[in-house]
């Protein structure tokens, strides 16, 4: 491969260090709800995925039913805190600063969560306008679907086999693979897990770093190693 044209960022746990909170309030609901689980469990078996396909196989799992308002609820919730308590994830801001190939930003978050986070961190206009939020843009398909980003890759006129996903869950790992494109897993969001990098590298990613300061030394490495 030679260089990059183009790299996307996953959003949460990849830029802000949101995956913990949302762990923590989806496990204090579900719990509350009859699903006993730890913060740290949510983090292991379900970051990546919308809080909707999270309850859809918690639901398939357990057999439990859970109210349709749990969906609004945990929202509300997970929204308020992160107004107050998102952090960025240290050296990305100078890792930014620092790439000379173009960027985006491709999460399944929605695009009003994605604004919380993102100015809170002040790294929303660093990255606007090229945020693609996988629930309101192209097929609407959330990852592990491909699509946000194939979607991405089309707005910079860039082929799959040229881009560099950073991703932090091992859906995102998927549906950058299964778009043709080649993953660096990052496991240096406070969610993070024993054996997180492990499962990253199993489902695609050809290496895993757990700091930002690696990013670039790292995407230079896969200039030029060979996609085997």
């Amino acid at each position: 491969m030679s260089a990059p044209k183009l790299i996307i960022f996953d959003c949460d746990g990849v830029l802000v260090d949101s995956e913990i909170i949302a762990a923590q309030v989806q496990a204090e609901l579900l719990t509350d709800a009859g699903y006993e689980v730890s913060a740290e469990e949510m983090a292991e078996r379900f970051a990546g995925l919308t809080w909707k396909n999270t309850l859809l196989e918690v639901e398939r799992q357990s057999g439990l039913p859970f109210s349709a308002s749990l969906l609004d609820k945990v929202n509300v919730e997970l929204d308020d805190r992160l107004r107050k308590e998102v952090q960025i994830i240290d050296d990305i801001e100078d890792v930014i600063s620092a790439l000379k190939y173009p960027f985006c930003i491709g999460s399944n978050s929605s695009m009003e969560r994605l604004k919380i986070t993102l100015n809170r961190t002040g790294l929303y206009d660093r990255f606007a306008p090229h945020i693609f939020s996988a629930p309101e843009v192209g097929t609407k398909k959330s990852k592990p679907a491909p699509d946000v980003f194939l979607y991405a890759a089309q707005q910079f006129s860039v082929a799959p086999k040229d881009v560099i996903v950073v991703e932090d869950s091992t859906h995102g790992v998927q549906a950058a693979r299964s778009a043709g494109m080649r993953v660096i897993g990052f496991t240096g969001g406070a969610h993070s897990y024993p054996g997180h990098a492990d499962q990253l590298t199993e489902e695609g990613a050809e290496t895993v770093i757990s700091r930002h300061k690696d990013l670039l030394a790292t995407v230079e490495a896969l200039s030029i190693w060979s996609d085997a």
